[in-house]
């Protein structure tokens, strides 16, 4: 089961992306945006599900230099 998590921007709290991940990003994870740039995890954050759903949004949040 994919995970498919909002990745937001730490400093504007604006979403970047989507991104799909083969499971839980831990809160050290590092990789490739969409526009090549290696970012690292700041915190990753898991909200509760909507009712009667079974999926938990989840945001990663980073810091991008660019």
């Amino acid at each position: 089961m994919s995970i498919i998590a909002t990745i937001m921007n730490s400093t504007t709290g604006q979403p970047i992306q989507k991104m799909t991940f083969g499971r839980m990003p831990k809160p050290w994870i590092s990789f490739n945006l969409a526009t090549g740039e290696l970012v690292t995890a700041d915190r990753v954050h898991v909200g509760k599900p909507a009712p009667g759903k079974f999926a938990a949004p989840v945001e990663v949040w980073v810091t991008p230099k660019g």
